[in-house]
């Protein structure tokens, strides 16, 4: 009787490897100090070992791969200066890289990127100053040409030989005189920003006390040279007398961010300067786009190898990461580490050492031996792509005891279930269905893919989404509810609708039968009182 209870309550715990974690043993391994970092990356290759830090009493700065680890470092904010470069330009990285592509060491890597940042940042220098000087010609052809007017005004204004340059000989001359003597002035011509105009106008009136004149028109939405963004201005001309006019003037326009470009008496002049800046203009808009599409081929060459430059710089941080957690004995030249491994994984990390050892330049292999320990082993649940997201449910809350019983197991019917409970409907759980199903259908391609967040979180648990979605249309059958509405699969309902007079309201949701001020009864036929 023992017996038969015993197979009656056997759920295959011990018996079945999917309930329980994977055996744990803690070996040390000896490794040939030339041999090192080809060991280590061949392990990491295999990716079931967990080192142990035997440098716990050592900072991060006093440990022997430190200086490594600095130059990964920065080497890993050159490949982010170069995703930001390329987000700038709109560029878009290639989802697989061409099997051509040249593979680099890591020293040659580092002079690489090195050589790469000093030439990306030299050229948008280059572009910088281009575009400033762009946008101070643009400027100035707009100064020449809306100015113009002004000064055209003026001068008929006040007779031919009133006007002088700025820097005039006799500064101090009086701006109204007698009818018999005109006053020579002097002016300033620029570009200031529209919004700016009424608080410029008033201040330059009080500080002269009214002794200038100040004509602006508005020129729209321009490049400003100094933030190198679109901005509303206007053309301002300032007409003063005296030196000391003058010098107020210059300091409010610098006050205020004004920019100040030369501007001819002589219309022929003026005519010629325009000219000249309308050619100016053209020579910058010709090496701008050059430089453009030089800096684009350099960024494209720069994208199409940055995935595989990532993942390398990666790789390498980890594995001096993981020297710096071995013990150097200086005397027999070799390291020592001490890693938690699967014993099922023995095979695979013989083989690996072997590997390593081939390939290096040293004649000695790795001496890999268990180590006894009285320490908990650490919990490995060996997960594939079906359990994998259902694992990460159960050790977002926890993580099991060694050897406990895998919860995981459970969760692939309860989880599902129990969401399936909360929201059962057949007509959204097809549409769950759906999406599952084309997820699944397309997963060769959509793993290759970066999907960002969002999307790599929806297709990394495409199967519990699958699972969700055959629960809730089980159980909206339950529920008798598509997009919820009733449905009538299995024929009307025997439940009627019965109003204060007696007679039967038709109604096609008998939860709207309290809105007709009826009440829901009958329903079950003689002899089936749990019928519908």
């Amino acid at each position: 009787m023992a017996g038969v209870m015993n197979k009656l309550l056997d759920f295959g715990f011990d018996s079945i490897d999917l309930w329980r974690s994977e055996e744990m043993q803690l070996m040390q391994l000896i490794i040939p100090a030339e041999s090192a970092h080809s060991t280590i990356t061949a392990l990491g290759e295999v990716g079931l070992l967990e080192f142990r830090d035997l440098n716990e009493e050592k900072s991060a700065f006093q440990r022997s791969y430190a200086s490594q680890v600095k130059r990964c470092e920065e080497m890993a904010r050159r490949l982010r200066y170069f995703h930001e470069q390329v987000a700038k330009e709109g560029m878009v990285m290639p989802l697989i890289t061409p099997l051509s592509q040249k593979t680099y060491e890591l020293d040659e890597l580092e002079t690489k990127l090195e050589d790469l940042e000093k030439e990306v940042i030299q050229m948008n220098s280059n572009g910088s100053t281009l575009q400033r000087t762009f946008a101070e010609f643009t400027e100035l052809a707009l100064v020449l040409e809306k100015a113009g007017g002004f000064f055209d005004k003026a001068k008929r204004a006040a007779g031919a030989g009133a006007f002088r340059d700025a820097s005039s000989e006799n500064p101090d001359a009086p701006l109204l005189e007698s009818q018999e003597k005109v006053s020579r002035v002097g002016f300033v011509a620029g570009t200031v920003l529209q919004e700016k105009v009424p608080a410029f106008e008033r201040l330059l009136f009080r500080a002269t006390r009214g002794n200038v004149f100040l004509q602006q028109t508005p020129i729209g939405k321009v490049t400003d040279p100094a933030t190198n963004e679109l901005a509303e201005k206007s053309v301002f001309v300032i007409f003063f007398a005296g030196e000391r006019s003058r010098t107020k003037v210059m300091k409010i326009c610098e006050a205020f961010g004004a920019n100040r470009y030369p501007f001819p008496e002589d219309a022929s002049k003026q005519g010629g300067m325009l000219s000249e800046v309308n050619g100016r203009i053209r020579e910058l808009s010709s090496t701008i786009e050059a430089g453009h599409k030089q800096k684009q081929a350099l960024l494209g060459e720069v994208a199409t190898n940055l995935p595989d430059w990532g993942t390398m710089v990666r790789k390498q941080k980890a594995v001096y990461h993981t020297l710096n957690k071995l013990n150097i004995d200086v005397t027999s030249k070799v390291l020592i580490a001490e890693a938690w491994m699967p014993t099922f994984a023995t095979a695979a990390v013989q083989e690996a050492l072997r590997s390593s050892a081939a390939m290096s330049s040293t004649q000695l292999n790795a001496v890999m031996q268990p180590l006894p320990c009285e320490d908990q082993p650490p919990t490995y649940y060996q997960v594939n792509k079906f359990t994998s997201s259902f694992q990460a449910i159960v050790e977002s809350y926890g993580v099991a005891k060694y050897r406990e019983v895998n919860p995981s197991v459970l969760t692939i019917v309860t989880f599902p279930f129990l969401f399936a409970v909360m929201f059962g409907d057949v007509g959204h759980a097809l549409l769950m269905l759906a999406f599952a199903g084309f997820m699944l259908f397309h997963e060769a391609k959509l793993m290759k893919q970066d999907l960002g967040d969002m999307i790599g979180l929806l297709f990394g648990g495409r199967y519990v989404i699958l699972l969700m979605a055959l629960f809730s249309i089980y159980t909206g059958l339950i529920y008798n509810e598509f997009f919820s509405m009733p449905m009538q699969i299995f024929g009307p309902s025997k439940w009627t609708c019965a109003l204060p007079s007696g007679e039967l309201a038709h109604v096609s949701d008998l939860r709207d039968c309290g809105h007709h001020g009826g009440v829901v009864s009958g329903g079950s036929p003689p002899g089936h009182p749990l019928a519908l």
